[in-house]
């Protein structure tokens, strides 16, 4: 009796040990980052196009990028992946073809980014001739994507009780109703999570853009909205250096004097952009929760 008590004990510290660990590490880490950068960020930093040779550049339009990126691979991946992990959950039937798609999936995971990054070079920018633009980045990006967003609403719809199904065929709805009215609330905190998975890899991804996206940005004018102008900033067939890329230019290739700063305030502006991102998409996802399942805070 003793020595189970010992044991658990021991097993109990242990994973504490490790879980304090992963948090300390991630803290220093996030303090290092924002402690080396945060000082450089400024309004006229976040807004101003960036210098080749003098100092003082900023990342305003790295910063747009990034962010229209997000959105144009979101609207690619997101009904994809949602949509095909539906399938897989409810009506796909155990067997062959089932297991082929689900072993597709898991390869296509593996795949480092690096070789969605030459794929998306050859097919979507050389033989679709798209050339290097914010679609490609993004079809690229939606291709990285979309085995995370398969898995994890496969998983979501999956961990959906049972008899939350069968109440609703015993009350005679039909399928896509279930799915919909019943199941998708329920497994709609999961899918938020896939969502914000994958979103974070859009935003520090940079090995798969630099052959899709490009590693320039045209002179834009964000006073021309019309996406079929060249210097329209949401033109999607433009070249566009996210802010990934950016860091990696500046840090490798950066001679301006303030390089070093330049990459240090847009590492820290990548890191508040990414933390922003997963608090306000967390928020946005218990609300929508709340109002398909018409729960009610308990105050």
């Amino acid at each position: 009796m003793m020595k189970a008590k010992t044991t658990d004990k021991i097993a109990t510290f242990v994973i504490c040990f490790f879980a304090l660990f992963i948090v300390a590490l991630l803290v220093g880490l996030l303090g290092f980052i924002l402690a080396r950068g945060v000082s450089h960020i400024s309004f006229d930093f976040l807004t101003s196009a960036p210098q080749t040779l003098r100092a003082g550049g900023g990342i305003g339009p790295q910063l747009f990028n990034s962010v229209f990126l997000l959105i144009l691979t979101l609207i690619i991946t997101i009904p994809i992946g949602w949509g095909a992990g539906i399938y897989m959950a409810q009506y796909a039937k155990p067997g062959k073809i089932t297991d082929f798609i689900r072993l597709v999936v898991e390869v296509l995971s593996s795949f480092p980014s690096i070789v969605i990054g030459l794929f998306g070079l050859l097919l979507i920018v050389n033989t679709f001739d798209f050339g290097f633009s914010l679609l490609s980045g993004a079809l690229a990006l939606a291709v990285f994507n979309l085995p995370l967003m398969v898995r994890t609403t496969e998983q979501a719809f999956r961990a959906v009780p049972k008899e939350q199904k069968e109440a609703g065929l015993a009350l005679g709805l039909s399928k896509w109703k279930i799915i919909t009215s019943i199941l998708l609330p329920a497994a709609l905190p999961s899918l938020i999570t896939g969502t914000i998975l994958a979103a974070g890899r859009i935003f520090g991804e940079a090995a798969a853009l630099l052959f899709t996206a490009g590693m320039s940005t045209p002179p834009l004018d964000f006073t021309d909205w019309n996406p079929l102008h060249a210097r329209s900033p949401i033109n999607p067939m433009r070249p566009a250096e996210t802010l990934a890329v950016h860091i990696w230019k500046v840090n490798s290739e950066g001679i301006a004097p303030d390089s070093k700063d330049i990459a240090a305030g847009a590492s820290a502006v990548l890191v508040l952009l990414v933390l922003a991102f997963n608090l306000s998409a967390r928020w946005f996802g218990r609300v929508v929760y709340r109002r398909l399942t018409a729960a009610k805070r308990m105050d």
